[in-house]
């Protein structure tokens, strides 16, 4: 996830569907994470 310069979520009430895309708008990750690992995820992303 270090290339990574757009994160999208699709917001739902007990999982979340997140789709990483690369500085040329290309998909580099896809992946469906519970609230608590979304949180852990966004914590740990690059600024």
């Amino acid at each position: 996830m270090n290339n990574v310069s757009i994160l999208s979520i699709d917001l739902a009430k007990n999982v979340f569907q997140l789709l990483g895309i690369d500085e040329h708008g290309k998909p580099c990750f896809s992946k469906r994470v519970s609230r608590v690992k979304l949180h852990e995820i966004i914590l740990n992303l690059p600024p």
